[in-house]
């Protein structure tokens, strides 16, 4: 307390001189106008003492001098010297009468919190949200959850802590609201939590904070539940501002009378920034407890009801999130059962204690108890309840799932070398007879019952590689970190326990306070590298003892877990190793062992044992063939599965082998019910056939018929073991129908037996099976009808390994009496040969039959002289003999067929024609021509002679050895051989006789046929004339006639020289010059020239000759006068001429750079022609100089050749320049020779790109890089290398690139091209390097950096939304599915055909496939509500009966590819309870009084349980009484009832769980009426098993029934579809008729497809620029590329207007466009929308507040209005607000300035106008000239064309007509199987059977009346026993 008399003056210190300024706030009376008056002061208290400051008040507020008051800080501290030192700036005092006084009027306390230096230190170790692909808000939420476990953490009652989620609109703007009891907080701390990273840890130097708790750690207590988990000053912040904009904090604190309350704004943070405030400022409020006269907001109007509830709580803290993203709303909503479990999960133990939710513990002290109450509260419609959950209801996290499924602990703990603790617990949940009871997560799939290899033997690991352990921080989930294992608890190859065991275990470790976390507390920063250190200790402990040696502990336990809990099979007698190709995964096709038996739950099953399958459709009997385990055994071994090959049973009806799990073999199956099953369906089978010959005439067995004989018609009827007729081989369960056919074959027997005839009847109604007659069996021999039974599909005639019924018949065919002839074809014949005719009989069908008697033929032939000898007849043939022909005929070559008639007078058909050729006969004579004698020629000549050779009738005739020589004396033998023609010609050589004195000379000349004695001789005369021809020439000289040429003269001349004057002469025989004529000349040749001057000739001169120039040329001359053979022949030796030019002879003339010139240059001098001239010597080499550019003289050498006399020269080496041809000059003396050399590159040295690309390359993944890659060659002066020997190489790593060729070798100019297909891989940067090989060394080159970019239309997977908590009811409806189509990139695409995507759902877990047995479901329409970016399944019905079922989500993405999700588990449970009944409907009892209780017993061992309606077990949760009593089922309640064992009439059992269990029941003994008894005993079986019988039937009428009526609601629902979807289609203008087919909408769909296709590949505008950076994160891509304009015009003049943009990167945030900025180097323009402000839209400037101020001209609109978006309109519409403003699109010139003109008139800026002829206006007014004219459009940069509007009616119409399609299908399918479900014999015959026995049973139950009604009554009996407790039962069910 302080009064005036108090104050006085002291020191001021000197050496102060900071401003302090001090807040004054006067509450010291309750009357709010004293205050109003006296306001709220600010001191400045710099250089004051406590006395001054005192003095100042009281005189600032009046204060009298004895009235009391009191100064207090915001938290109530008393002000005194020392703590007014202490104030700092800006501090905040209260001026009251007493320190615990309330306040009159609320205060505003001025505060700062500018982050703690921690932010600097700590900033980059984590980031709070970075949440490995999970969704991050539950664990936002949780940061609230940790401030108040440790603010309740001292509560010694119930601790408190409720989330509210305000969503209803009434009530204001949504708002998360977390309230705790805890212990709250004062302004100071307050003040503090608003300081970012001021963790508990910070010191506060100031005077006040010892007020403060000094940090203490916890101290251990069990599983560290410390609640010592609010730590780093960052969470809650970062929850705040990631979940929403704007946080409240409202708190107080235990005895004090204020509520502190401080807001913390992203809206206000902004405008301080905006008005260079100090940002880490703001203003607590202090008030009293339910004072909300500051809430002002009408979307704040919840907090007033929320501040109400302040009063009367002594302490507390509420956090207030306002301004929350929409997207958090609807996954609060939406995902609410997903993100309360996943809180729970987080504080499980915080919540049900050290012990979990264990349900199977008792609580033994009270650290198994938790007193944390976690309410969340969910608010959303008015009308709606609100959603309350207490996370300790939440059965189905992770935690309480391993608990219940655990059998057995091991408990462990571990100290670290630092002192850190760890307790441990290992849980083992072990495999049962067919399942793993590890639990699954609840997104995972668990196997399908129905899949065939869900429990095929695989061995599944129950937790596969999944880590063991889930580790808690302080008792709190930390939930991105987990252990794998531990040495001692892993697996290894010395381990004796299988590998599954070590799958069976799950774990969880608490660690203290000695382990770090991260700020976000999602991770460990070092626990696992803490554990695994050698110092780590672990101990088991057991009963709180502790154990050595854990590895040894731990290997026990879990021994004794698996000999004790594991139930598996035991597989016996192994037998070998096998490959399966029916197990549809390849690499699980092998190994399987087989082996011959199994143990499996106390039953062995043996090959050959019969069995039956249950959990299959339809059940299966079969013998086992073997049983099949996958994997390599060689002997007995355990597994938890397998499978069992069945041959199913009766073969005759399958045939086939069915392999099955062995969990569906029915343990239940007795072998008696199997074999009477099979033998009911053998009698079915058919066993013979019955024929029938309608029309009489029947073939007999083994009977002779003449040829010609009908066979038939034929009546057929298959007959089974009823002789009852078949049509179709019985059905088997749900099978297919196999239809039978009766085939009719008839064979002719043989050495081969040979197939006449066949063919196949089917079944028809009115006459069975039918074969017409056949009439055509006319070939003799034995033949068989066979009549045989076949399967309509296939023709096979055996079944099941069973003959099916035929039927056979033997005949024979014989010959009919002749009636005609054949006679055999006659070889040609010669003229006077005699030849024979053979011929035979036939009947009527052309069959050999036995000749008539007396047989006389007459032979005719036009022409021809014809005759035979005689007639033989052998009785099977005719033959006439020695028939001859005589007369003219045609040669050989032109033989003429000659017409044979020949007759048997007598016959049916009497006369034949054969045809016959006739030939020349034998030789006869030889003719010779010419017939001149003598024959005159002249001598020298040749003579021709033909010849021809006649047979006696003069026809030229031509047979073997036919030659015929020519005789002349002196000259060689001639002949010719004319076998073939009959005729030749022969030819004389020149004939040369001698002719003295000019007379002619006679020669004789002989003719003879040598071969042909019989033919004469011919003689003829030659008479031989002189002749005048040239015999001889001579060559001469002109100038000189005595020089002649002799034949065969060498002459030497000059080389190049001319021979010139040359003439020649012609002799005859008599050596008399023949004169030269042209004729004569133009037969001279001579071999020097083609062409001769024929006038030269004549004048005897020959042309000039030109000497070679070669002097080692010999050559040869020739003159000839060709018609004679004469001529004359010579040769001419040149010699060498004078010295003239040097001769350079080089091997090679290209060389590379810096190598010599291979081979030796060879230099000598030689004439003008080339000939050496020896003119050089050794001493010449001075005279010769070598010259070229770049050549190196130093390495020339010369070396002389004595031999050739000239100069070898080596050395020739360039060693500068470019490549390219040379002069090389060699010189000497006068002479000078220049050669050419073709200089090459170098030896290769680098690789280097021609075109480099830019850097780095950006690629979408999975896509290729269009431009291909030219690598050049160079040596190391950089000239391009062309070295085939280099092979380049691509290098690329760790990326999966597609390229044309790895390596290829360099092309003609040194260049390698690399096309790059396809690059994969996951996002980043890569390098392609390329690298040269010449031999194996290498040659470096060039590198390429790429970034690989996600494909954002490339779908990856798809996403599936649904409320995850709803519970399934048997019966129900599914929540509503959403699936997203999820691209690489990460975001949803919209471009797929709902009729694409499909929902697969069946019963069990999950499979490799989806089953055949799934029920495909298709998706619903979207509803307004919902969202388009996905599929949704809505209202779709859950199966009846409870258990696991599998969900699955498929997409058809073309033709051969499917997209499908990751498979749903759904958990059916039962509906709700309506009946009690017994797990398995027990027989009837028969009984009898005798003193066996085993005939007196009712029941044993049953158990009824609570169900619902479809028979689901659903009454777990209740509890009560079932009491049994016997009643009287009769109206007589005269008649006496049995009683129970100890005279009870009734007893009572508990109901536990829903379900009770009966041990025995029996009746009372000793009954006085035996014989009746016995009698009722006898009735009573008879009518339990006619019962039982009954209810069979019933049973499967009743699925019949319900199966139709399945089928007829499917065939509506199906048919009303249709009928919609063509009326929806006929409004889109396609016109489809009631009657339409599937194939006529098909093609109605390949046109529409086909009109698209055309439309796709019609040419359209595109913009030309290359949006590279498209698909990085936030980046909406390039302008040109965000909108498409469907007129040309006008995308021409916004593209133009624009022009400079068009090129511009738009992104969504400023990060994401100082990347692509940085990345550029700034060279490219960037945008980021996150700092545009974007105006309002106006109108346009001609409508003012909705009104039209005048009728526009040239129909004006915003530019920005003819854009179309493709992707994110609203932020590209931001975009293009933004570049084009409120830019106006008008018709033209003229229009534009008339508008303007307008609208100025009216006061109203205008703004730019463009036109479509490319003007534009300016915003000035400005137009006119080329800067406001648009260019074509073919030099802009413009805008794409969207696909025409005919494009988009098609692919709507392609929709519809799929959607129609299918449902066509559908009713197709639906009325087929409707109308099969209802013509089913098998239905009628039970329904038959049903009327029957229930007439049985009728006529029993009235003999049991009439017993009953004789029976006498008994006495009383006694109640029912009381063995229970007086206590009321909760239910109780009677039987």
């Amino acid at each position: 307390m302080f009064n005036r008399k108090a104050q006085g003056c002291s020191f001021f210190p000197e050496g102060e001189r900071v401003k302090k300024h001090v807040y004054v706030h006067d509450r010291r009376f309750g009357d709010t106008e004293v205050c109003v008056k006296t306001k709220d002061v600010c001191l400045e208290i710099s250089n004051w003492d406590f006395n001054h400051f005192l003095q100042i008040l009281c005189r600032k507020f009046m204060i009298p001098v004895h009235d009391a008051f009191v100064l207090t800080t915001t938290d109530r501290t008393v002000l005194d010297f020392d703590k007014f030192k202490a104030l700092q700036d800006g501090s905040t005092v209260y001026l009251l009468q007493k320190e615990d006084q309330a306040l009159s009027v609320a205060t505003k306390e001025l505060i700062t919190f500018t982050p703690h230096y921690n932010t600097l230190v700590q900033a980059g170790t984590y980031e709070y949200y970075v949440s490995e692909g999970q969704v991050p808000l539950p664990y936002a939420i949780a940061e609230f959850i940790d401030n108040a476990l440790t603010a309740t953490a001292k509560n010694t009652g119930v601790r408190e802590i409720e989330i509210q989620l305000l969503f209803d609109e009434t009530l204001g703007k949504p708002a998360l609201i977390v309230l705790d009891n805890g212990c709250g907080m004062t302004s100071k701390k307050l003040n503090n939590w608003a300081v970012l990273r001021r963790s508990k840890f910070s010191k506060d130097n100031s005077t006040f904070a010892s007020e403060e708790e000094v940090y203490v750690p916890p101290a251990p207590v069990p599983r560290s539940l410390n609640s010592d988990i609010s730590y780093f000053g960052v969470g809650g912040k970062q929850a705040v501002f990631y979940i929403g904009d704007s946080a409240r904090m409202i708190t107080k604190t235990a005895g004090s009378p204020d509520v502190h309350e401080l807001v913390l704004s992203k809206e206000e943070f902004e405008r301080k920034e905006r008005e260079n405030e100090n940002v880490f400022s703001g203003i607590i409020r202090n008030r009293n407890p339910g004072d909300s006269s500051h809430v002002n907001e009408t979307d704040e109007r919840f907090l007033h009801a929320l501040i109400a509830e302040e009063t009367g709580k002594e302490s507390f803290t509420a956090v207030v999130v306002t301004g929350i993203l929409p997207e958090h709303i609807a996954f609060l909503k939406k995902k609410f059962q997903v993100w309360t479990r996943q809180l729970a999960h987080v504080y499980h133990y915080y919540i049900h204690g050290v012990n979990g939710n264990d349900m199977k513990s008792n609580f033994t002290s009270a650290d198994d108890f938790s007193n944390v109450d976690i309410l969340v509260t969910l608010r959303e419609k008015p009308l709606r309840s609100p959603r309350v959950l207490n996370l300790r209801e939440v059965d189905n996290d992770m935690q309480s799932l391993y608990i219940k499924a655990a059998a057995a602990t091991f408990e462990f703990k571990a100290t670290t070398e630092d002192g850190g603790t760890v307790e441990g617990l290992v849980r083992y949940h072990p495999f049962l007879y067919d399942k793993e009871t590890y639990p699954k997560e609840v997104m995972e799939a668990p196997c399908n019952e129905d899949d065939d290899y869900a429990d095929s033997g695989f061995q599944h690991l129950a937790a596969g590689r999944k880590p063991i352990f889930e580790c808690f921080w302080n008792g709190r989930l930390i939930p991105y970190t987990t252990v794998m294992d531990f040495d001692w608890c892993s697996w290894n190859k010395d381990s004796k326990l299988p590998t599954e065991c070590y799958s069976r275990i799950s774990g969880v470790i608490f660690t203290d306070y000695k382990f770090e976390v991260s700020i976000n507390k999602l991770t460990f920063m070092d626990l696992e590298l803490k554990l695994q250190q050698k110092s780590s200790l672990f101990t088991r402990y057991v009963n709180g003892q502790k154990q050595r040696g854990i590895q040894k502990e731990f290997t026990q336990w879990l021994q004794s877990c698996h000999e004790k809990l594991d139930k598996e099979i035991k597989f016996l007698g192994y037998q070998e190793t096998i490959t399966r190709t029916d197990v549809p995964t390849k690499e699980k096709q092998y190994p399987w062992a087989a082996f011959s038996s199994i143990e499996w739950d106390g039953k062995v099953y043996e090959i050959g044992q019969l069995v039956k399958s249950h959990k299959t459709h339809p059940h299966m009997y079969g013998t086992i063939n073997r049983f099949l385990l996958y994997g390599n055994y060689r002997g007995d071994v355990f597994a938890t599965a397998g499978q069992v090959e069945l041959a199913l049973q009766p073969t005759a009806f399958h045939n086939k082998n069915k392999i099955i799990p062995i969990s569906k073999i029915d343990q239940m199956a007795a072998v008696e019910a199997i074999n009477k099953h099979i033998q009911s369906d053998l009698v079915k089978l058919p066993v013979k056939l019955k024929v029938d010959w309608p029309e009489g005439n029947p073939l007999t067995q083994n009977g002779v018929h003449p040829a010609g004989t009908p066979l038939g018609p034929l009546q057929v009827e298959i007959l089974n073991g009823k002789e009852e007729s078949l049509s179709r081989m019985p059905s088997v369960g749900q099978g297919p129908v196999r239809k039978l056919n009766v085939d009719l074959k008839i064979i002719k027997q043989g050495d081969e037996d040979k197939e006449v005839y066949s063919c196949s009847a089917q079944h028809a109604a009115k006459w069975g099976f039918w074969f017409k007659k056949i009439e055509n069996l006319s070939c003799l021999g034995k033949y068989t009808l066979l009549l045989s039974t076949v399967i309509h599909d296939g023709n096979a005639t055996v079944f099941g390994g069973r003959e099916l019924p035929s039927y056979q018949l033997n005949f024979t065919v014989k010959a009919g009496s002749a009636e005609s002839f054949v006679p055999r074809a006659v070889s040609s014949t010669q003229v006077g040969e005699p030849f024979n005719i053979s011929l035979h009989m036939t009947d009527g069908y052309d069959n050999q039959a036995v000749p008539p008697p007396n047989l006389n033929p007459v032979l005719k032939c036009s022409g021809l002289d014809l005759s035979y000898e005689k007639v033989d007849d052998s009785g099977v043939a005719i033959v006439i003999r020695n028939v001859r022909a005589r007369g003219k005929v045609l040669s050989y070559q032109h033989a003429k067929p000659y017409e044979l008639n020949i007759t048997f007078p007598g016959i049916k058909n009497d006369t034949q024609t054969i045809s016959i050729v006739l030939l020349p006969g034998k030789p006869h004579s030889l003719h010779v021509m010419p017939v001149d004698n003598p024959i005159m020629i002249q001598n020298g000549n040749t003579v021709i002679f033909n010849v021809e050779i006649h047979d006696e009738a003069g026809n030229i005739t031509a047979n073997p050895k036919q030659d015929v020589n020519c005789q002349i004396p002196g000259f060689p033998l001639l002949s010719i051989d004319c076998s073939s023609t009959g005729a030749g010609q022969l030819v004389t050589k020149p004939l040369n006789v001698k002719i003295i004195k000019g007379n002619p000379q006679k020669v004789k000349v002989q003719f003879d046929m040598p071969n042909q004695k019989n033919v004469s001789m011919v003689t003829k005369e030659l008479l031989l004339s002189p002749s005048t021809r040239v015999c001889s020439m001579e060559l001469y000289s002109h100038d000189n006639r005595n020089l002649v040429l002799r034949n065969g003269e060498k002459i030497d001349w000059l080389a190049g020289g001319l021979l010139e004057n040359l003439y020649y002469r012609l002799y005859d025989e008599s050596c008399f010059e023949v004169p030269l004529t042209p004729d004569i000349a133009s037969k001279i040749k001579v071999n020097w020239k083609a062409e001769v001057d024929v006038d030269n000739l004549v004048k005897g001169k020959l042309p000039d000759l030109q000497v070679p120039t070669r002097v080692h040329d010999k050559r040869f001359y020739q003159v000839s006068y060709q018609d004679q053979s004469v001529s004359v022949s010579f040769h001419i030796v040149p010699c060498p001429d004078e010295p003239s030019v040097i001769k350079v002879t080089i091997p090679k003339t290209s060389v590379k750079l810096g190598e010599k010139l291979p081979g030796i240059i060879k230099l000598k001098v030689t004439d003008r022609y080339g000939n050496d001239t020896k003119v050089l010597n050794p001493a010449c080499v001075e005279q010769i100089r070598i010259e070229a550019e770049g050549l190196d003289n130093s390495a020339v050498s010369f070396i002389w050749q004595d031999s050739s006399s000239s100069f070898h020269i080596t050395g020739i080496q360039f060693n500068t320049g470019t490549p390219g041809s040379r002069d090389l000059s060699f010189k000497y003396k006068n002479f000078e020779k220049r050669v050419v050399i073709k200089v090459m590159a170098g030896v290769p040295a680098h690789l280097k790109l021609l075109s480099e690309p830019e850097n780095p390359l950006r690629v979408f993944n999975d896509s290729g890089i269009a431009t291909p890659f030219l690598v050049q060659l160079c040596d190391k002066w950089g000239n391009p290398s062309p070295d085939h020997r280099v092979v380049v190489d691509l290098m690329f790593s760790p990326l999966k690139v597609t390229k044309s060729v790895t390596s290829q070798s360099v092309d003609s100019e040194g260049k390698a091209s690399f096309t790059v297909n396809c690059v994969s891989g996951l996002e980043g940067c890569y390098q392609l390097k390329f690298r040269g090989t010449f031999n194996t060394a290498h040659i470096p080159g060039p590198s390429v950096n790429l970034i690989v970019l996600p494909d954002p239309n490339k779908p990856v997977r798809l996403s599936v939304e649904y409320n995850t908590h709803k519970k399934l009811l048997a019966g129900g409806k599914f929540p509503v599915f959403s699936v997203s189509v999820i691209s690489e990139e990460g975001s949803p695409m919209t471009t797929f055909n709902p009729a694409d995507a499909s929902m697969f759902l069946w019963q069990g877990t999950a499979a490799a496939t989806t089953p055949p047995s799934a029920t495909e479901l298709k998706c619903s329409e979207p509803m307004e509500n919902e969202k388009n970016d996905c599929f949704h399944f809505r209202d779709k019905e859950i199966p009846e009966y409870a258990g696991k079922y599998t969900i699955m989500f498929s997409l058809r993405i073309d033709k051969t590819k499917v997209l499908s999700s990751d498979q749903i588990t759904m958990n059916v449970v039962a509906n709700e309870p309506v009946k009690l009944g017994p797990d398995a409907q027990p027989p009837a009892p028969v009984i009898s009084y005798s003193n066996d209780i085993s005939s007196r017993t009712l029941v044993k061992n049953m158990t009824l349980r609570i169900m619902d309606s479809f028979g689901n077990p659903a009454g777990q949760n209740l509890h009560g009484k079932v009491t049994v009593s016997i009643k009287n089922t009769s109206e007589d309640d005269n008649k006496e009832l049995p009683v129970f064992e100890g005279q009870f009439n009734s007893f009572q059992f508990g109901l536990e769980e829903g379900k009770v269990h009966i041990t025995r029941l029996a009746v009372m003994d000793n009954s006085p009426d035996v014989e009746k008894q016995r009698k009722m005993s006898e009735l009573t079986k008879k009518k339990n098993e006619l019962t039982t019988t009954i209810n069979a039937y019933k049973d499967n009428l009743n699925t019949q029934n319900q199966l139709i009526q399945l089928l007829t609601n499917q065939h509506r629902d199906a048919c009303s579809k249709e009928n919609e979807q063509r009326t929806a289609l006929n409004i889109k203008n396609v016109d489809i008729s009631p009657s339409a087919t599937i194939p006529v909408i098909k093609g109605l769909i390949q046109k529409c497809t086909a009109e698209v296709d055309q439309i796709l590949k019609t040419p359209r505008r595109v913009c030309s620029i290359r949006d590279t950076f498209r698909g990085q994160q936030d980046v909406l891509g390039m302008v040109g590329h965000l909108a498409l304009v469907q007129d040309d015009d006008v995308a021409r003049v916004i593209s133009w207007v624009i022009s400079g943009d068009m090129d511009c990167v738009i992104t969504k945030t400023l990060s994401a466009a100082q990347r692509i900025y940085d990345a550029t180097q700034g060279r490219q323009q960037v945008m980021p929308l996150d700092t545009v402000f974007v105006h309002p839209n106006r109108p346009l400037p001609h409508i003012r507040n909705g009104r039209v101020l005048f009728e526009p001209p040239g129909n004006p609109v915003f530019a920005r209005d003819l854009l179309i978006y493709l992707q994110d309109k609203e932020s590209c519409k931001i975009v293009f607000k933004n570049l084009l403003g409120d830019t106006i699109l008008i018709d033209d010139l003229d229009s534009g300035n008339r508008y303007r003109r307008e609208v100025v008139r009216n006061g109203i800026p205008c703004s730019t106008l463009l036109t479509r002829q490319g003007d534009r206006i300016s915003a000035k007014g400005k137009f006119g000239g080329l800067q406001n004219r648009a260019p074509p459009i073919s030099k802009l940069k413009v805008f794409g064309a969207p696909h025409p509007e005919r494009y988009f009616v098609l692919k709507e119409q392609i929709d519809m007509l799929t959607q129609y399609s299918l449902t066509l299908q559908k009713i197709s399918k639906a009325r087929d199987e409707l109308s099969q479900a209802k013509n089913s014999e098998e239905v009628i015959k039970n329904q038959q059977e049903l009327k029957k026995k229930e007439k049985q049973l009728e006529e029993i139950e009235k003999q049991i009346e009439s017993i009953m009604v004789r029976t006498r009554k008994r006495g009383p009996v006694a109640s029912e026993p009381s063995d229970v407790a007086a206590k009321r039962p909760k239910q109780t069910s009677h039987v």
